[in-house]
């Protein structure tokens, strides 16, 4: 059956220098003919793939802008199929009256991330490359870009077929030992398999390890900056986003409500909340503050609590302390440019990391980036090793490493080799699923689902 020919505005929609809109399937060229016309007179379809022309976008017979027509023929083309990509000016008016010429010409309009689908069912991407596509959009900082190009160029496509190779070739020796027992085929040892199947089970542990620093360099750490009023929360809230977003005064309690903000700090992604200063309070309003300050507490996966370095220790401080001395924190002693009164050996005691800072003139911004990526695991994180980008990766590896362990406790019962490959069959399919070598519809457009029209 043939495929329709698919045309969406691949670009960011709004005013810019340039907009282009993406043709693919086996008419775009023709297609593409019909819109554009080349200075020189020389059609699309003449051009050999890489090539392009400068020429004018036509609809119902009146030029409607310049543009350029890069042509790319298959199956040398990103999704694998006849490509031709329009460029012209950017613009919401004028790009999509170019979109509609073509659509007028007989595209149909692309579905979200039907491109990079399309080049996923042609073999141009494995489906962890795809999925990192996406991740390289969505980008937002250089480690999660680094991260998402390195599984784009096959990272963890690398490590997977490593590791389902040899899985099927002990299947395969398996299998040829029991069926051909005339042949001269080295003999299947228990203990042999038992080898095998333990280095891949510390293969899928290493990768599997690997989920929850690709889940913070993805999605960043839900971060709630803590303290007693007045200590320089906002004030630190505002350096780490580089803009006023909190409201800083003299005035304890200023903050009564969530002041949320995402932010990067190092290499590291925060979604950060200001929250109302916790202490005893007999002010109603400002009792629900404290009360949602400290629910954020329980729920969130850092806290940076902040203490007035310029003041002793109190009754508030100490209980700051004690409620999350158990938990991912880090020890901000603000107002480092004044004199320092507060009992630092103290909060050392309770914390292991500390930071002195002065949130005011940003003295100690770099000390604390560095702490913050120490915490998340990203400081000598190396984005080529290739990692576990999100639940179905992470899903499909613990089935398959399960299956291999109940491979490996069939060989611990003494069941036959049958049953042990049965299990073992079951590990490669999942990797296959994975990977995207078998893997069902639904599969696919959930991958695909949330991309955006043009990719």
């Amino acid at each position: 059956m043939k495929a329709t020919t698919i045309a969406a505005i691949s670009t960011a929609q709004g005013q810019g220098g340039i907009g282009v809109i993406r043709i693919s399937g086996e008419d775009a060229i023709t297609i593409a003919d019909k819109v554009f016309k080349g200075v020189s007179n020389k059609k699309l379809c003449e051009l050999k793939g890489y090539q392009g022309a400068f020429g004018n976008i036509i609809k119902d017979g009146e030029v409607i802008d310049e543009a350029v027509a890069m042509v790319y023929r298959s199956p040398k083309s990103y999704t694998g199929e006849d490509v031709v990509e329009l460029s012209c000016h950017g613009g919401m008016f004028i790009t999509k009256e170019v979109l509609r010429a073509v659509f007028d010409s007989g595209a149909k309009p692309a579905l979200a991330g039907e491109f990079t689908k399309r080049a996923f069912l042609n073999g141009k991407l494995d489906l962890t490359e795809a999925e990192a596509v996406i991740d390289i959009i969505s980008a937002k900082s250089k480690t999660a870009a680094r991260t998402a190009l390195c599984a784009k160029n096959g990272a963890l496509w690398k490590k997977i077929t490593a590791i389902k190779n040899r899985l099927i070739t002990t299947a395969a020796h398996l299998s040829a030992w029991a069926d051909y027992p005339e042949e001269d085929i080295a003999e299947v040892t228990e203990e042999g398999l038992r080898e095998d199947f333990e280095s891949c089970l510390k293969d899928f542990d290493k990768l599997l390890s690997t989920y929850d620093a690709g889940q913070t360099i993805k999605e960043g750490i839900d971060t709630v900056i803590a303290g007693k009023p007045n200590t320089g929360k906002s004030t630190l809230m505002n350096l780490l986003s580089g803009q006023d977003k909190s409201i800083v005064t003299e005035i304890p309690g200023t903050t009564r409500d969530i002041i949320e903000e995402t932010v990067v700090v190092g290499d590291v992604i925060l979604r950060l909340s200001d929250t109302a200063g916790i202490h005893e309070t007999g002010d109603k309003v400002e009792k629900i503050g404290v009360d949602i300050a400290k629910e954020r507490l329980t729920n969130c996966g850092l806290v940076l609590a902040v203490f007035d370095g310029s003041k002793s220790l109190d009754e508030d401080d100490i209980s700051l302390i004690e409620s999350i001395k158990d938990m991912p924190v880090i020890g901000i002693i603000n107002k480092s440019d004044l004199e320092r009164k507060i009992d630092t050996e103290y909060i050392k005691n309770k914390i292991s990391n500390i930071v002195e800072i002065s949130a005011k003139s940003g003295d100690g911004y770099n000390e604390l980036a560095e702490i913050i990526e120490k915490i998340a695991g990203t400081k000598d994180f190396n984005p080529s090793d290739g990692i576990i980008a999100n639940e179905r990766q992470r899903n499909a590896l613990v089935r398959a490493k399960t299956s291999l362990i109940e491979a490996m406790e069939a060989l611990s019962l003494g069941m036959t080799f049958d049953a042990v490959t049965v299990s073992l069959e079951e590990a490669i399919e999942n990797l296959l699923e994975l990977t995207g070598e078998r893997v069902s519809e639904v599969v696919v457009d959930n991958v695909f689902h949330n991309f955006c029209v043009g990719k």
